[in-house]
Parts: C-alpha cells; sequence; structure tokens
C-alpha cells in the first residue's frame, strides 16, 4: 500500500476512529475487495494497464455509487489512481486492514507501532494527507487563505532559529513539538492549516522551512486544480456549463469552479486547462494539425519521387 494511500486514508478517517462510522466504512472497503476479488470482469476491467484510468473511475462510480458510503467510494477511487492496476485486489485488502487498524487504534496508536517511514516515504505520506484536507474544503477561496497561512507560518519559523530548531527537534517526542506548534497558532489560523503543518512535524524533517515551503507549493496545485479555465469559440449556456462542471469534477474528484471567456479565433470547440491538464478541442487545433499532417505528407511524396 503506497505511502500516499495511507497518508490520504488517515486524513479522511482520523476523526472518525473509534466512532461507529469507522466499522462501517472499513466493513464496506472489505465488501468492496471481495467484490472486486470474485467477479472476473470487474477484475479484469479495473486490473488492466491498457484500460485508461478516467474508464476504470467511471466503472467504480457506476457501480458504487448509490451503494456505498461517500468516504468509501473516496478511498476506492484514490487506491485506483494510486496504486498500480494489477495491485489492486491486494491494495484493497491493505485498504480495509489499515482502515479497521485507524478505527481500533487510532492514528496516533497506530502510528507508534509502525516501523519509522524514511524521508521520502513520508513526503508521500504527507502528500496524501494534504492532498485528503484539502479536497475536503469546497471553496476555492478557502484554499488560497490557507496558502496565505502556511506561507507566511513558514517566513516566522524562518525567521526564528530557535523556533525552527525546536520545531525540528528530533529528540523531540512528535506530541511535544504539536504542542509547541498549538501554543504557537491555536486560534489564529484555520484547523485545515493547522492539521498540514502537524502532519509534517510526525515525521523526520531534516528542513523544516523547506518542508512547509513545500506545503505551500501543494496548496496552490490544489487551488489550481479547482479551476477549470475554459476558452470558447461561443458562449457556453448553462447545461453545457453543467455537463462540463461535472466531467471535471469527475476527473478531478472535487468540486470545480468554471472560468469560461469567448475567443471567436478558436474558430469552434473549446481549449480547457486545468491543474497541469491542457485539453485542446478547438477547431483551430483540428486545422493546425490537418496542415501539420499535409505538409508532411507532401515532403514525403515529394521525396519519393525525387
Amino acid at each position: 500500500m503506497h505511502p500516499s494511500l495511507r497518508g490520504y486514508t488517515t486524513a479522511v478517517l482520523g476523526d472518525s476512529a473509534g466512532e461507529p462510522t469507522g466499522a462501517r466504512v472499513a466493513d464496506e472497503v472489505n465488501a468492496v475487495h471481495h467484490l472486486v476479488s470474485r467477479t472476473n470482469d470487474l477484475a479484469v476491467a479495473l486490473t488492466d494497464f491498457a484500460v485508461p484510468l478516467p474508464a476504470r473511475l467511471a466503472v467504480l462510480r457506476e457501480l458504487l455509487g448509490t451503494r456505498v458510503d461517500p468516504i468509501v467510494l473516496r478511498l476506492v477511487l484514490r487506491a485506483v489512481q494510486t496504486e498500480r492496476p494489477e495491485e489492486l485486489p491486494t491494495v484493497l485488502h491493505e485498504l480495509y486492514e489499515f482502515s479497521r487498524h485507524l478505527h481500533e487504534f487510532g492514528p496516533d496508536e497506530l502510528r507508534a507501532e509502525e516501523p519509522r517511514m524514511s524521508r521520502t516515504a513520508w513526503r508521500e505520506y504527507a502528500a496524501g494527507f494534504a492532498a485528503a484536507v484539502f479536497e475536503g474544503i469546497e471553496e476555492t477561496a478557502e484554499i488560497e487563505e490557507i496558502e496565505d497561512e502556511l506561507f507566511r507560518l513558514t517566513r516566522i519559523v524562518e525567521s526564528s532559529p530557535a523556533l525552527r530548531s525546536a520545531l525540528s527537534d528530533p529528540s523531540s517526542p512528535p506530541a511535544a513539538r504539536q504542542t509547541l506548534l498549538g501554543e504557537l497558532i491555536r486560534g489564529k489560523v484555520r484547523p485545515a492549516t493547522m492539521r498540514l503543518v502537524a502532519v509534517l512535524l510526525e515525521g523526520h524533517v531534516r528542513d523544516l522551512v523547506a518542508s512547509m515551503d513545500w506545503l505551500v507549493e501543494q496548496a496552490a496545485q490544489a487551488r489550481g486544480w479547482r479551476v477549470a479555465r475554459v476558452r470558447a469559440a461561443r458562449p457556453i449556456d448553462e447545461d453545457e456549463q453543467r455537463g462540463l462542471t461535472t466531467a471535471m469534477e469527475h476527473l478531478t474528484n472535487q468540486p470545480v469552479e468554471l472560468q469560461v471567456t469567448v475567443d471567436a479565433e478558436l474558430l469552434g470547440g473549446a481549449v480547457i486547462q486545468i491543474g497541469n491538464l491542457l485539453v485542446d478541442a478547438s477547431a483551430r487545433h483540428r486545422l493546425e494539425q490537418l496542415h501539420e499532417h499535409l505538409l508532411g505528407t507532401e515532403g514525403t511524396t515529394r521525396g519519393a519521387l525525387n
């Protein structure tokens, strides 16, 4: 089970440890594991690396959307996104066991019993944890505010060698460092900001300021994936916008805000950018591709005739 999936699951289920919700989620994850393992056609569709990721995600949304707790669907979709396709049945079983242990022992006790992660694994764990935190925030503006809080807090730590040393001291238990952090910022920042910085202190961080700057970058990326910038050749009506928003939310598994501008130079279609994904479905782009193809064909033909 990839460290990022462990971090993601911890962030999603940490608050439900010991509650009835935690037990139900674990049982439903186990049921999904059995369903995938015992249904041959489904297992083939989900474990074949030749099947595109969006198609595998769509299969699970259609199959599980109304049958399991939304939290379970989040965890299963995340597993599909982070793990190798052929390992999915095994990962789902590991996800069930991890969810059950989180429910029974809680995040702190469970982490104390596990082997210490390497710095690389811990960074992946923190990335998964951060992804879950940002995914649970509905408003893009709030993510922007968290990004600003993280940046300002990082600069405070950077400007105070004594504070940086105290928060980075490997001889000090993580709980003690988190308590110090709480005394410093509790009530002054959003709970999500507190959670994000606190998770860094649970691991062995060599350079705390660099790690906090990395968190700022994670917030910026999360904000970028919330805004789909659409350039269209003509105005897009409300029904089309709703359909496009739904498609983008299925792709990113989180709320998406459309920013639509009209660009007649596209001739037709649209160009969509969300995060680092660019989809150019404009008529102008298709004409340029055709032009390049024809020029290439012409060059090949001339070469054959010479």
